[in-house]
């Protein structure tokens, strides 16, 4: 049980959703106005790399208790539900919707460490759908894995191979969060917020037609193969800079399960620096929870999700999915950047 003194004051599930719906530029969109699938393609990788945010290290967020709700809409139209679907193991599920219709975003996942001696390795297991109705486009996208260093040099960063596909259109992109020595613009390596990776069709897989490289925390380029052109693909300054709070508008229609509800007492006295104050109500909240299972367990009841069906596939993997068609305006709205 992490100490209240190494606690962000938000939750797992907040820190999600932020990467889905806090951004300079509506992301998501752009990957439905694309004007032909490659630039889709390209618009899909965009948004996959903005959901890297840079980490913190030595501070998490609070592990979100069972049922807990995240619930946040945007002024541009995207409606997020994030729930916490199980807890051991933590798996969280998440579904968005735009409210043109030209996006739905299906996202269940689970952190699976492992221990490497000086360093811990968070794999994120499970599968992320982002799908484009009017283009009758789904594409799959991996997500690198959070890499915890103790030694030499304590640290945090993302790292790993992750892949994106569309079967409609035959495309697919990898993406390699690592260390560089060198890219195709010439700038030197060494950085561990690099990633490079490339474009290409499934029926010809070595014939790259993009190159992608750059800084998932500052600017990554895009090379057309054929013509030579370079582009700005992703600039994270533009995107996750300035950002804009999530504000309450209707405090009438904020669930009891909502994360700002779940952890108000603990966040309040985080932000006050009263740490005996966090320690005793974060301590309340996991002795609820504690409490609730308990006595579920006692009547023999199963928990079952509010707003998605959980299930584990074939290799172990779990998978969920939403039990309504799209997400209705939240009570809490990220108002546009300034």
């Amino acid at each position: 049980m992490l100490p209240a003194t190494f606690n962000l004051p938000k939750s797992q599930l907040q820190l999600y959703g932020e990467a889905v719906y806090c951004g300079g530029e509506d992301m998501l969109a752009r990957c439905a106005r694309g004007a032909d699938s490659l630039q889709r393609m390209c618009a899909v990788v965009a948004w996959s790399i903005s959901t890297t945010r840079p980490p913190i290290f030595g501070f998490a967020p609070y592990n979100p208790v069972l049922g807990e709700t995240h619930h946040v809409s945007t002024s541009a139209g995207l409606n997020v539900l994030l729930e916490q679907v199980s807890h051991r193991p933590p798996v969280t599920a998440l579904h968005a919707t735009h409210a043109r219709g030209e996006v739905e975003l299906v996202w269940c996942q689970s952190p699976a460490p492992r221990f490497h001696g000086a360093s811990v390795e968070a794999a994120v297991r499970g599968a992320r759908e982002l799908r484009l109705p009017r283009h009758a486009e789904t594409y799959a996208v991996g997500c690198p894995g959070l890499v915890i260093r103790l030694l030499p040099s304590p640290g945090c960063e993302w790292a790993g191979d992750v892949r994106v596909s569309c079967a409609e259109s035959g495309l697919e992109a990898t993406l390699s969060y690592r260390r560089s020595r060198r890219s195709f613009l010439g700038l030197g390596g060494g950085d561990a917020r690099c990633v490079r990776g490339r474009v290409f069709r499934s029926a010809a897989p070595d014939d790259t037609l993009c190159e992608v490289d750059g800084f998932w925390d500052r600017q990554v380029s895009l090379r057309d193969v054929a013509t030579g052109e370079v582009s700005v693909l992703y600039d994270a300054r533009q995107t996750i800079a300035d950002l804009a709070t999530p504000v309450v508008q209707d405090r009438k229609g904020v669930s009891a399960s909502e994360s700002a509800v779940v952890w108000a007492e603990v966040s309040a006295a985080i932000l006050n620096k009263d740490w005996e104050a966090a320690r005793q109500a974060k301590r309340r909240v996991e002795e609820t929870a504690r409490r609730l299972a308990k006595e579920r367990n006692e009547r023999g009841e199963v928990w079952t999700p509010s707003h998605f069906s959980l299930w584990q596939n074939k290799h172990g993997d779990w998978e969920c999915w939403p039990l309504e068609d799209s997400v209705p305006p939240a009570p809490i709205v990220v108002p546009s950047p300034l």
